[in-house]
């Protein structure tokens, strides 16, 4: 399975690709406009990923997150499974790269972690049947869900809780090629493991999701659904470390830092 990143090396940014036969990193050259247009492997990138800052794979059109979609987290917050997927937004401007820091707004209260396996949209998919879901998956990516816990439990909805600047990190690549195979989700601390589950928990499988999410709306390329988040969540803190890990994809790590106020 081939892992597609988004890099840049002297300024340019790039799209890179790790392959399944250990040949290192190559430049990814895309046929068409996009790489969701198919691509091919070319020259070897010297030093690999220590040599070029990895940020987000994709700059998706919207991110649209379900909520409450874990068995094991569902009874963890004592509440009954849902009868339908409850889906939000997370704004283009709460995207975060690889490594950089997730700020804590000043004055918000708690602020949590939520590991999660999300879907990338490779081609536009409007009302997409689910025997076709995965035509229209391009891969799957790490997504730290950041939400403002005390936000959220005052408001009936989640935009403000889930929409702040920095809470949408993602990546560190696509891992391309999707299936509803169970995949191990781990949401980690401080190198403390908090979150241990599988997607077999899903209460809505990724290709129901598919289906469900474009029958509402249409979904672009590089748009990106993230599925859930397993029980175990908990409350970040300045100077704090945080790693999304999700099985067949890799490691997203990022810092915590407590944001001033103006």
């Amino acid at each position: 399975m081939d892992k597609i990143y988004r890099v840049v090396s002297d300024g340019e940014a790039f799209y890179a690709i790790e392959g399944a036969g250990g040949q290192g990193l190559r430049r990814a050259a895309p046929h068409g406009a996009d790489i969701f247009d198919g691509y091919a492997a070319g020259d070897i990138i010297p030093g690999g990923l220590a040599g070029v800052k990895i940020v987000a794979p994709v700059r998706p059109s919207k991110m649209v997150c379900v909520g409450l979609n874990y068995k094991d987290h569902a009874a963890e917050q004592k509440k009954a499974l849902p009868p339908e997927p409850l889906i939000f937004f997370k704004p283009p401007s709460a995207v975060l790269n690889p490594g950089e820091p997730i700020l804590l707004p000043p004055g918000v209260g708690r602020v949590d972690y939520e590991a999660e396996l999300a879907i990338v949209i490779g081609k536009r998919a409007h009302r997409v049947p689910r025997t076709r879901a995965f035509d229209y998956v391009f891969g799957f990516t790490c997504v730290n869900d950041i939400t403002a816990r005390d936000v959220q439990n005052k408001e009936p909805q989640y935009t403000r809780a889930k929409g702040f600047d920095t809470f949408a990190p993602f990546g560190p690549c696509i891992a391309v090629g999707a299936d509803n195979a169970a995949r191990r989700v781990e949401g980690w601390v401080n190198g403390e493991k908090r979150q241990d589950s599988t997607t077999g928990q899903l209460i809505f499988p990724i290709d129901f999701l598919v289906e469900y999410i474009s029958f509402v709306m249409t979904l672009e390329p590089g748009d990106i659904i993230s599925t859930g988040t397993p029980s175990g969540v908990g409350a970040l803190n300045d100077g704090d470390v945080v790693m999304v890990r999700v099985e067949g994809v890799g490691e997203l790590t990022n810092p915590v830092v407590g944001e001033r106020a103006y």
